[in-house]
């Protein structure tokens, strides 16, 4: 059992749709939970945050980073940076563009350096990237061939409930399960 809180930025609801699918695989390991918090209510959750086993971070990738609402909530735990709260706890990340790359990397790095910098242990996926010549990925997960977290791409012309694909979000469920396992196993290993 684990309790994993997500908190995510989505500015037109693809990212949104991930941090739900991280949230199923949360709650697919046995007696884990669940809390997903947008970063625009996150004033209203800070003890959770603090209280969680695990946090998992979500936010577009805008013009090559975290969105600005997302950086806003960085920005915000400096208010509590020193009492370090979230210290030993799990961290992981997602992302989502509008373009097959879009430099989504580069936001994974800057939320596993802040994890870092709150002395969190940052989980990454273990998962291999997948395999197609022909660029049809037939459900196969991790689709675009991250280690560091899940990636997504939603095409822009797609609404959420169609984008991003089945694969990615498969991918963001098994991000989820993945934490709330290793932060059970956490929970009852000796200090």
């Amino acid at each position: 059992m684990s309790n994993v809180v997500v908190v995510y930025h989505s500015g037109y609801g693809h990212t949104r749709v991930m941090a739900q699918a991280v949230a199923q695989g949360v709650e697919r390991h046995l007696g884990s939970t669940c809390l997903l918090i947008p970063v625009e209510e996150v004033d209203d959750h800070w003890d959770r945050l603090h209280s969680a086993d695990a946090i998992i971070f979500g936010a577009p990738t805008y013009m090559g980073s975290a969105s600005a609402p997302f950086k806003g909530f960085m920005e915000a735990t400096s208010a509590f940076y020193l009492a370090q709260p979230w210290r030993d706890k799990l961290a992981a990340g997602f992302t989502n563009s509008g373009s097959l790359c879009g430099d989504k990397l580069n936001t994974l790095l800057q939320m596993a350096v802040f994890a870092a910098q709150h002395s969190m242990i940052w989980v990454g996926l273990d998962l291999l990237p997948a395999r197609s010549g022909t660029g049809v990925f037939d459900g196969q997960m991790n689709r675009l061939g991250s280690s560091l977290g899940a990636m997504s791409q939603s095409n822009v012309e797609q609404p959420p409930e169609l984008a991003p694909p089945p694969e990615d979000r498969c991918t963001a469920a098994h991000l989820g399960e993945r934490v709330a396992r290793l932060a059970e196993r956490m929970n009852h290993s000796p200090v």
